[in-house]
């Protein structure tokens, strides 16, 4: 008699393709593991706690990694899981029966393209969230003017790119990025919680 398999999907939020794979319930259980995008640039990762399981799954989004932990009896038994994306609201991850993930993964899939047809005619806002954004922006303007906000390297000159879920902080001088993530409530409450931001700072290469 054939292993029980699941089957498990998600979407890499770097090239945007479908990843679609199964695992055997031994695969699951016997230790952590991995279902990496063949592009090589996101994985999906298993931890196991004994009698349960964390999944980290990177999220297409808000382009943050989202962690759950469940049972390992629902992780090999039940008919579909569903992890969501706590700032959208929309599925980013499905493990179960492969009908049923088949499914829910050509809805997803649906909902994608929508969100990207969307962007081509501006019908879309701006931002995942326009009030977080403008909080968090806000909340920016006034670190900086405290003098807050400076390079590792020692510059405190940087430009800011604005995305639809997330500020970048360029620092002018090594050209280092210090990403902060605007898709939700939290994201907003752990920036008020910092009176400064340090930029990285880009080591120069040595031989």
């Amino acid at each position: 008699m054939p292993e029980e398999t699941r089957t498990i999907g998600y979407i890499c939020p770097v090239c945007g393709q479908a990843v679609i794979a199964s695992r055997t319930a031994f695969q699951l259980c016997a230790g952590d593991s991995s279902l990496p995008c063949p592009c090589g640039k996101s994985e999906l990762s298993f931890y196991q706690l004994g009698d349960r399981c964390e999944v980290t799954v990177p999220c297409l989004f808000c382009a943050r990694d989202h962690r759950a932990v469940c049972a390992n009896d629902a992780l090999l038994h039940k008919e579909l899981l569903a992890l969501s994306c706590p700032a959208s609201g929309l599925g980013c991850c499905y493990i179960g029966q492969e009908g049923r993930v088949f499914r829910a993964m050509e809805k997803l899939e649906a909902a994608v393209d929508k969100l990207r047809l969307d962007d081509q005619t501006d019908s879309r806002g701006a931002f995942l969230n326009e009030a977080v954004m403008a909080e968090v922006l806000g909340e920016l303007k006034d670190i900086a003017a405290r003098g807050g906000v400076r390079c590792a390297c020692g510059s405190a000159d940087y430009g800011v790119k604005v995305g639809y879920s997330s500020v970048d902080l360029v620092c002018a001088r090594c050209g280092a990025a210090l990403r902060l993530p605007a898709a939700g409530p939290d994201d907003l409450d752990a920036l008020c919680a910092r009176d400064r931001l340090v930029i990285p700072g880009r080591k120069e290469s040595t031989l």
